[in-house]
């Protein structure tokens, strides 16, 4: 799930804005993403689109909304609204009040409505029914060691979510009572209203598209069929699994009509201490000495799954880099194992006793090598 874009950014508006600079904002954008208005290859970038400055304009022009977005932020508005929730009770027939100055007609107005007008987010039409059935997905993220992320684990998460009331049986009436015919749409679900000889018809604002109100609600839930719940809930993380890998747990969202949405797991890996991971291969890096360097030998070697000898053939140069063949991470894929790469750093040792230095000494003078001559008078020799 993507991270959702600041709402006034959305807007285009500074967060001082007044609410008649949110709704004059909220109506030329909605006018110039209408997915009627768009190229045919643009129509599903522009309904996105539509769906998130609608969704911006919902919250901005609430007062109750916006004043806790202003403080918590996008977590503040999902941990208390629904997804349906959030546009219950937001004003979107003034915003077009003076819809003649854009010089189009009441059909291209009511068809804003009918798409703006809970497409997408409930109105009590077909399409916006079949959508509420299903709950709201929610996403959460967890943090595992890179050891987790290479051989796979199983967390236990606590999710808050909003569960069907088990009271009520999700009908928000109180147990032995039932819902009654709206009296003020009278079972349709939507309302008409106009501007300037302009009609829509919308969401009916006493029973919210239902078409039937509750008399007496539900004591446990207060008639809204669901109730706030905390679960822990074990998932299993597969190995392979990389930093910002989505897992979708089926069911596990919040309930809905009928159905459970599903719950997203966002991997977050601590970065570890000497290992780097590229792709399914691991880096680390190990120092060798200057002797070790030269007549070459063995090293211990720490790996994801234990420590191991490797080899060091004589002559080994500083920052060589070896490979430890299938001692990687497993591909989540295709199930084949990466490497792990062993990157040597070649110690120079900055004090030497005496027969450590007369060592040295002699070694260079056995490989021709003066030791005392300086740089200049080697540049000078190589110009003779």
């Amino acid at each position: 799930m993507p991270t959702k874009r600041d709402y006034y950014e959305v807007l285009g508006i500074q967060k001082s804005a007044s609410l008649d600079e949110v709704k004059k904002a909220y109506r030329e954008l909605a006018l110039k993403f209408h997915p009627d208005r768009v190229p045919h290859e643009k129509k599903k970038e522009a309904e996105e689109k539509f769906k998130d400055i609608s969704e911006a304009y919902a919250v901005l022009s609430d007062a109750n909304k916006r004043a806790l977005y202003d403080q918590h932020g996008h977590a503040g508005i999902d941990q208390r609204y629904a997804q349906e929730d959030i546009f219950k009770g937001a004003d979107f027939s003034s915003v077009f009040q003076d819809l003649g100055s854009f010089g189009f007609g009441g059909g291209l107005f009511e068809e804003i409505f009918s798409d703006l007008g809970y497409d997408f987010f409930g109105s009590g039409s077909r399409h916006a029914q079949g959508a509420r059935r299903k709950g709201r997905d929610l996403q959460i993220a967890v943090e595992i060691t890179l050891e987790e992320a290479a051989g796979g684990t199983e967390k236990t998460i606590t999710v808050p979510r909003y569960e069907t009331c088990s009271v009520c049986s999700g009908t928000g009436a109180k147990p032995g009572t039932k819902k009654v015919v709206c009296p003020q749409c009278r079972g349709s679900g939507r309302s008409v209203a106009g501007a300037r000889g302009f009609y829509i018809q919308q969401a009916c604002p006493r029973c919210g598209g239902e078409g039937s109100v509750i008399q007496s609600p539900c004591s446990e839930c207060n008639g809204e069929g669901r109730s706030k719940v905390t679960r822990r809930i074990k998932v299993k993380i597969p190995a392979g699994v990389d930093n910002g890998s989505n897992l979708r747990v089926r069911g596990e969202g919040e309930a809905g009509q009928s159905i459970h949405g599903d719950l997203y797991v966002i991997i977050e890996v601590i970065p570890h201490s000497f290992f780097q991971r590229h792709g399914n291969d691991i880096l680390i890096e190990a120092d060798i000495s200057l002797s070790k360097a030269i007549l070459g030998g063995e090293i211990i070697v720490p790996t994801l799954t234990g420590k191991v000898d490797m080899k060091i053939p004589a002559g080994t140069q500083s920052q060589s880099i070896f490979r430890l063949k299938g001692k990687g991470i497993i591909d989540l894929y295709s199930r084949n194992f990466g490497d792990q790469l062993v990157k040597v750093n070649v110690e120079i040792p900055r004090k030497l006793n005496l027969k450590q230095r007369q060592a040295i000494e002699k070694f260079a003078c056995l490989s021709g090598e003066d030791i005392k001559e300086s740089f200049t008078e080697k540049i000078k020799k190589s110009f003779r």
